[in-house]
């Protein structure tokens, strides 16, 4: 049975909404996995988002630049590319200023185990007024 979808988008010449249109799911698949094969994304590689969230911007900065640091050390020779941290695309939300630094690469085990010893050392910063958050393959960037 036919039916009507209502699409919002701020890119309404995306390949993804012209191939939708044609309900042409061959061309979509072989367009998006190339695209993510060239931007090095999941399937391709991991992404691993940390988040950090609180009221006071000099410790989010801190903070952020600290993981940084940690993670540059850690991770790097596991060929995981680190971005500097910078605020969210949403910076403020319920007047929570919010950071993140993103990293890509494949998660291996020693990249887990790594990741989780940067975790601990950062924690032990005692950061009263900064929240921390981890995704990996995050469904959202935002």
């Amino acid at each position: 049975m036919p039916g009507k979808v209502i699409v919002q988008t701020y890119n309404p010449d995306s390949f993804a909404i012209e191939y939708s249109k044609k309900q042409d799911y061959d061309i979509f698949y072989k367009t998006e996995i190339e695209l993510r094969k060239q931007l090095k994304y999941p399937p391709f590689c991991d992404i691993i988002m940390i988040g950090f969230t609180g009221t006071n911007e000099e410790e989010i900065k801190k903070a952020s630049n600290y993981m940084y640091q940690l993670l540059k050390k850690n991770l790097e020779k596991y060929q995981i590319n680190i971005f500097v941290p910078v605020p969210a695309p949403i910076d403020k939300i319920q007047g929570k200023l919010r950071w993140r630094i993103i990293c890509k690469g494949k998660v291996t085990n020693e990249v887990n185990i790594l990741m989780n010893k940067s975790l601990r050392k950062f924690f032990n910063l005692n950061l009263r007024n900064t929240k921390v958050v981890v995704d990996i393959n995050p469904n959202n960037m935002m």
